[in-house]
């Protein structure tokens, strides 16, 4: 029996439905911007397999810092105990992290990264002794998959069973160019409420939502009129952080910071699993009270597991090396250069890019995650050698920074091939 055979008999994959799917791809080895299957065929991972990969697979420094730590330490309650590792890969973050970040902490994913910011800041009005309730995000969002981060993120048919579980938010239009003015209103109108808690963004980029990009300029007024109202701010930098967009983190682009930020995906270079909420000295104060009734109460078995934050550790030596800095420049340069050359192309909608995120839309009618194009796509691009993972007529590219000239070249071809198969339907 396979491995693909074996698998289908007793593993349940995420955004898969289980009876018509095809039997998975068995992948035995990655080395940089490749994954090599069981029968030898090569892809290059053109979406960082789901945008965690920053470095390329199994790189030789990560993986020789993972295991020096597993040699040391594998794990220890995090609950009234520490280690160096995580010590000092907080006191590394906030170094690097937007201006005014004052404390870290640890979690294991992006979707708890988000629970722990929203408990965060509705617990916070609740300590200084005036509560706060209503949460503001963007309309097309995505902010996870536990019940907090679904309630913040978009009502759709990834959420619709949920519905009546999920608590109620105040939904802005994500404010792309042409729709600024009307998003600042509704933020405007929202914060003059008084009851806003906190607003939380996907920075620059909605992933999920079709790689959607807004103007730094705009959220940067949304930001102020949050800090004008006295309302906290949360970036959810999952996605965008650790150079995604160009910069370290897409709240660089910003002249005010967030109050909260969480972080997840690249934060190991997609070794480990772990999360981070790291918050501003405000927010930490307001839990430190005699009354323990105002600890923050979360937590987690793996809480800033060692070997998850070696990984970290050696994730950011990496990152901020100048060779790693010239390629996210090199891949930026290219994404707009390839760009430039296919938005006048026939039933291209738009293109998008900000830095080595690059998202193109094909014209096609009405089209949703569901459609047969976006599986016709997806095949073809895995006949090539590719691994693009369309959101429904929507393909973007969100590779390793490692991704040589020719692999990248490769993609672009992949999806000028793409623009060839939806002409031809049309």
């Amino acid at each position: 029996m396979s491995l693909a055979e074996r698998d289908h008999n007793v593993i349940w994959h995420p955004y898969t439905q289980m009876k018509t799917a095809a039997l998975p791809i068995p992948i035995v080895r990655g080395e940089g911007a490749l994954l090599y299957a069981e029968d030898g065929t090569n892809y290059i991972d053109a979406v960082s397999s789901w945008w965690v990969n920053l470095h390329g697979h199994a790189h030789p420094y990560i993986a020789q810092q993972v295991a020096e730590q597993l040699q040391t330490l594998e794990h220890v309650i995090f609950a009234g105990f520490t280690h160096p590792a995580a010590v000092t890969f907080a006191e590394r973050l906030i170094k690097i992290l937007p201006q005014g970040q004052s404390r870290i902490f640890y979690s294991d994913n992006g979707s708890t990264a988000v629970e722990v910011a929203l408990k965060m800041a509705i617990q916070y009005w609740e300590n200084v002794g005036t509560p706060k309730k209503k949460i503001i995000a963007f309309r097309d969002s995505y902010h996870g998959d536990t019940f907090g981060a679904m309630s913040v993120s978009a009502r759709s048919a990834f959420t619709a069973p949920f519905w009546p579980y999920l608590f109620d938010v105040s939904f802005i239009d994500v404010p792309i160019p042409g729709n600024e003015a009307e998003t600042i209103q509704q933020l405007e109108a929202l914060a003059k409420t008084g009851d806003m808690a906190a607003f939380i963004y996907e920075p620059l980029v909605l992933g999920t939502a079709g790689m959607v990009m807004y103007k730094p300029e705009v959220l940067n007024k949304l930001v102020r009129i949050c800090q004008q109202h006295n309302i906290l701010t949360i970036a959810d930098e999952v996605m965008t952080g650790f150079g995604r967009t160009g910069r370290i983190f897409a709240s660089d682009y910003l002249e005010l910071k967030p109050d909260m930020t969480c972080l997840s995906k690249g934060l190991t270079g997609g070794t480990m699993a772990l999360g981070v909420t790291s918050c501003s000295h405000r927010i930490y104060q307001a839990f430190l009270h005699n009354d323990k009734s105002k600890t923050f109460f979360h937590g987690h078995s793996y809480t800033a597991n060692p070997v998850a934050c070696a990984a970290g550790l050696a994730s950011m030596d990496l990152l901020l090396q100048p060779e790693t800095q010239q390629s996210i420049n090199r891949i930026s340069s290219s994404h707009a250069a390839f760009a430039e050359s296919i938005k006048v192309l026939p039933n291209i909608k738009e293109v998008r890019q900000q830095g080595t995120i690059l998202a193109v839309e094909f014209e096609v009618g009405c089209t949703s995650y569901f459609s047969n194009l976006r599986d016709t796509l997806y095949n073809f691009a895995l006949e090539q050698g590719v691994i693009l993972r369309p959101l429904g007529n929507i393909i973007y590219i969100i590779p390793p920074y490692c991704i040589a000239k020719d692999q990248l070249e490769k993609v672009y071809q992949t999806i000028l091939g793409m623009h060839e198969l939806v002409v031809a339907a049309k």
